[in-house]
């Protein structure tokens, strides 16, 4: 599998990443996913603190324990489980970042993490505590990289003109193009562009007319809007899953796309799709048959 520099990063990541929040909770089960993905050429992991409140960290860190050295690993921080362990508060104190980061460590079972990245992010919050809490951690080999998982540009914007951040984590599809107004302030900062919800919930796939018949809506899609675009798009001469993949592939912005699996066979389809080559013509042509939106929110 090919592979693409986080940023101005030493960090090399495969063009596919695997999404770990959709690992089975099943240790086994989860285990034999990650090895697929390694013996595919997948060498970044994505997980986050909250998801299912640590455990995700854990079933990761035993899976990948003995492969350390070989993968990049990325986790997120910001969202402090409550004490009653129902729901969440937004904290992106120094305090709780130092915290929280020892605590994914210990989970993770390892000395470092590659890529540690702010899950959202407030224009309330203290960006310059942030970046100083973030460079200290680097400074004490805790992280090599940082960097933000937000879809808010005025808060995006503001964090990279202030840090050394190598990533910005955005959803990114045929299906949500908004991201593509924003390349122009990623590049200008040399950042790369970690995408998630690349296949659209499954809509962007051979499946996609079966699930978009379940779907009221998707974005500022119209359930009528949604099945003719997939109907477009499912008419040229390539996988509407490999069509996906490539057209975000084809920005030198993106870095790596986070995709999800919860089983081997999900992982396999999308190694498969990632194989397909699609043609520049095809590429072109998805554009016209998708929308480009922007964000309304979230601006200045």
């Amino acid at each position: 599998m090919e592979k693409r520099q986080l940023g101005k990063s030493d960090l090399y990541l495969s063009e596919i990443g695997l999404g770990c929040m959709s690992l089975p909770t099943d240790q086994l089960m989860a285990n034999k996913i990650i090895q697929l993905a390694l013996d595919n050429g997948i060498n970044y992991f994505d997980t986050a603190d909250l998801y299912n409140k640590g455990e995700n960290e854990k079933i990761v860190g035993n899976a990948l324990k003995n492969n350390r050295k070989d993968i990049i690993l990325g986790t997120k921080v910001g969202n402090r489980t409550n004490e009653t362990g129902e729901g969440w508060t937004w904290d992106a104190s120094k305090k709780w970042i130092t915290t929280a980061v020892h605590e994914s460590l210990k989970r993770l079972q390892t000395d470092y993490i590659d890529v540690y990245q702010l899950h959202g992010g407030t224009m309330e919050d203290d960006v310059d505590e942030v970046i100083d809490t973030m460079e200290s951690l680097k400074k004490d080999g805790l992280i090599r990289e940082y960097g933000i998982s937000s879809i808010r540009p005025n808060v995006i914007d503001r964090f990279l003109s202030k840090s050394n951040a190598v990533s910005v984590m955005m959803q990114y599809s045929l299906l949500d193009r908004r991201p593509e107004e924003w390349f122009s302030l990623l590049e200008k900062n040399e950042v790369s562009l970690l995408t998630r919800g690349t296949l659209a919930k499954g809509l962007l796939t051979p499946e996609g007319i079966s699930r978009a018949n379940k779907t009221d809506e998707y974005l500022s899609y119209s359930k009528g809007e949604l099945i003719e675009t997939i109907e477009n798009l499912q008419s040229l001469d390539k996988p509407l899953n490999s069509i996906a993949l490539q057209y975000v592939l084809q920005s030198k912005v993106t870095g790596s796309m986070i995709i999800g699996a919860s089983s081997s066979q999900q992982l396999l389809e999308t190694i498969h799709a990632y194989k397909q080559q699609v043609s520049v013509g095809i590429l072109d042509k998805v554009s016209e048959f998708t929308k480009q939106d922007v964000y309304k929110e979230h601006r200045v």
